[in-house]
């Protein structure tokens, strides 16, 4: 994720060029930290790298989320993360070919923090998907009730969809964990823009060469 402390970089265009030798084929971006048309290009240019674009809705109110929905509709991001108005969303996605993964449990502040038990996060990955969303979007590692591991289990019993768990990762040893809890996909932003990924790698690129060999 193009992100840091739950915001776009600014530089966002020049990191996508500074990276695009790792050639990663998932790249995002929040909500928040550029205006639209700033996200409008970085979402091209992510297409023209040939990978999955991406943004995550980490506005808090349900106004703010709805517009995020129409912007990731009109620039045609290819998978909208985040946000709870979930029939309102759809809606708003409908005739797109954007896929939809809200976050259950209960999210709340900036940045994104969880609320809710594992029983809460099944039920509510339950229930989007029988509201037609690709997946979910799941804040593990920012649970304020319960271990993260225990959501990711939880979450996989609900969903057969794209299970993607989002915030707090920085180690190696997490995407391992991840990976065995049934997780599909996660993100990094801030530990590989921070250099804290892999301490003793200087650049983003190295850091992020890093995660890729964690998924391996």
């Amino acid at each position: 994720m193009l992100t840091r402390a739950d915001r776009t970089v600014a530089d966002g265009l020049d990191v996508l060029d500074d990276i695009a030798s790792v050639g990663l084929t998932h790249i995002g971006f929040k909500d928040v930290g550029m205006p639209p048309d700033t996200l409008a290009a970085l979402a091209r240019r992510i297409k023209v790298m040939g990978a999955v674009s991406y943004m995550e809705v980490v506005s808090t109110t349900p106004e703010a989320v709805l517009a995020s929905a129409r912007v990731a509709r009109d620039i045609g991001i290819d998978r909208l993360l985040g946000g709870t108005q979930v029939e309102e969303v759809l809606a708003i996605l409908a005739g797109s070919a954007v896929q939809y993964l809200p976050f259950p449990g209960r999210p709340f502040d900036h940045p994104t923090r969880l609320g809710g038990a594992p029983d809460d996060v099944e039920r509510d990955c339950r229930r989007f998907r029988e509201q037609g969303c690709a997946g979910v979007d799941l804040l593990a590692y920012r649970a304020t009730e319960a271990d993260p591991i225990e959501l990711v289990r939880a979450a996989r019993r609900g969903t057969d969809g794209t299970l993607l768990v989002a915030g707090g990762i920085g180690r190696a040893e997490q995407v391992r964990a991840l990976a065995a809890a049934g997780a599909d996909a996660f993100t990094v932003g801030s530990a590989a823009f921070d250099g804290s990924f892999v301490p003793n790698l200087g650049s983003l690129r190295s850091q992020l060469r890093a995660v890729l060999d964690a998924c391996r």
